[in-house]
């Protein structure tokens, strides 16, 4: 496991920029990530997750991706309660509703931000592929990119 992959599955370090983001300090990573805060499914609690922007189909419509495994926390919890707030560049708190993308838009999302960022996805590939190739194999599906979990923020404040 390289470096990256093994800092990406660090909880410490993937959970390091949220104090950032609340204090307000999100501008600093201009559009490229943004700050999640949604609902526990169990819980109903508050909870935090900072996601890169992996698409931007229209102005109010983020595009996040669950990179590290097939069912992460924040996806499991917005898919019972989608709606979100979302703090991304100079906004903050935004109001916003998670739609889960299907299986082809999702696969056509990720070959959009592969050719987008090239550099970007050279990285975050092997992450992902880690743990999709097998999942998807498992499920006799030919294409991984249709068991990764898509997610679009239509946000809802202007």
């Amino acid at each position: 496991m390289d470096l990256a992959t093994r800092l990406l599955h660090s909880r410490r370090f993937v959970r390091s920029p949220i104090w950032l983001f609340r204090i307000g300090g999100g501008v600093l990573f201009g559009g490229r990530l943004l700050l999640l805060q949604h609902r526990g499914r169990t819980t109903g609690a508050r909870r935090f997750a900072v996601l890169e922007v992996s698409g931007r189909p229209e102005p109010d419509r983020l595009v996040v991706v669950a990179g590290l495994n097939a069912r992460p926390q924040w996806y499991r919890n917005v898919l019972v309660e989608p709606r979100v707030l979302v703090s991304v560049g100079r906004r903050r708190d935004a109001r916003a509703l998670a739609e889960p993308l299907d299986p082809d838009a999702a696969a056509a999302r990720l070959r959009e931000y592969a050719d987008q960022h090239p550099a970007a996805w050279a990285r975050l590939e092997q992450v992902v592929t880690a743990w999709a190739v097998p999942l998807a194999a498992a499920q006799g599906e030919r294409d991984w990119r249709r068991v990764v979990p898509v997610v679009e923020l239509r946000l809802l404040d202007g």
